[in-house]
Order: C-alpha cells, then structure tokens, then sequence
C-alpha cells in the first residue's frame, strides 16, 4: 500500500520542485531596506554557490503523510530526487524537462524547463523575473523568503527557510521549504544531511523508461 500513498505525494513533489526554482534568482524588492536587501542576496549567493550538492529529503503533504529520498543537484540545469527503497518513483531533469516517473502503472509526465521557473534555479545566468520577498522572522539565524510570481498563478507559492551556516554556500543553507500549488495543496520538503562539491556523473540524470520493453535509458 506504500507505493498507493505515495503516488499523489510524487505529484505533488514535482509542483513543488517546479516552483522552488525563482529563488535561484532572487532579488531584493523595488524599495527594500539595507537588511532585506542584504539578506535576500545571501539568499541568491547561496543557491548560485551550489555547483553539486547532495542531500537527504523528506516530504510531507497536508494529510502528514511521508515519504523521504535522496536528492542530487548539478549545475546547470540537472537534478534528481529518488525516492527510497519501495516507492517506485522518480522525479528528474536532465536539462531539457523535469520528468516524473511513475514505474507502478508505467507512465512517464514531462514539464518544459526552459520557460519555467525551474531553469532558474538550475540555471542561475538566465535572464528571468524575480519575485521575492522577505518574511519577518525573530531568529537572526534564520531567513525565510516567500516566492511567487502574480503573473503565473499555476506557480504557486513556495516559502523558503534558510539558516545560517558558515560551512554552506552563501554563509547559509537551504534546509527546507513549503510549496503550495494553485489547488491550495500543500506539500512540505526538508533536506538533511547537505553535502557540497561531490562528485555527481551525468548518468544520475538518465532514467529507465518504463514504457519501453528494451528498458533503454533516456
């Protein structure tokens, strides 16, 4: 029954994937104070300081069911979250689309990358518009910016929570964010364990297509 739970839990992930990325590019508001400011470009410093990363994920929808994995970034424009042992999905770009994979009823869905919010995340060079804003929070080690964009409803809204951390790129680490799509679904994703600089292979980014007898990788 596993793999029946986390079907809809896979969905939901790749939305949440899928809006995350604005925040590779974030920039300060029209007329921001100097702290905003300062803070939202550690924020871009951080994401834009990833060259490869490797974590641990979890992921919560509303109903407070899990799932966890492992996810794995390079840049440009390539990352992978593979779900654990039992839960046959996969969610993965390989620079042209993000691709959900769902090996229990054989199906494969694509999103187009370049015209999306997920190329900035992934590629943070591209010339695209920013939203960002900056939530009030007590903690000085704690930065949480909220994204969306006005003009792409389907986007959704994604709050990003970052904390301080001199080990991480930028001076502060992504451990964790809350997406919610335009279907007010809402889907939660924390990562653990970062680790930066490793050595990732371009083969991480193929997958087997499940609809294809030869089993050959895309």
């Amino acid at each position: 029954m596993k793999s029946l739970i986390s079907r809809p839990l896979g969905l939901a992930a790749a939305a949440a994937f899928a809006v995350a990325a604005p925040a590779a590019m974030l920039t300060a508001p029209a007329a921001p104070v100097a702290a905003q400011a300062s803070k939202l470009d550690g924020a871009v410093a951080a994401l834009r300081g990833i060259s490869t990363m490797r974590a641990d994920f979890t992921q919560t929808d509303r109903k407070g069911q899990r799932i966890g994995g492992v996810m794995t970034l390079k840049r440009p424009v390539k990352i992978r979250f593979e779900y654990e042992k039992g839960v046959p999905l996969l969610v993965v770009s390989n620079g042209k689309s993000l691709t959900l994979v769902d090996y229990e009823v054989n199906q494969v869905q694509r999103w187009p990358i370049s015209n999306s919010p997920l190329g900035a995340l992934l590629d943070p060079n591209r010339d695209v518009k920013r939203y960002g804003k900056l939530i009030p929070n007590r903690d000085p080690n704690v930065m949480t910016v909220e994204v969306r964009d006005p003009k792409k409803p389907e986007f959704g809204v994604i709050t990003l929570i970052f904390t301080k951390d001199s080990g991480a790129p930028g001076g502060w680490e992504l451990t964790n964010w809350v997406a919610l799509d335009a279907q007010n679904n809402r889907t939660t994703v924390r990562l653990r364990n970062q680790r930066y600089g490793v050595s990732v292979s371009d083969s991480a980014f193929t997958y087997k297509d499940p609809r294809r007898s030869s089993r050959r990788k895309r």
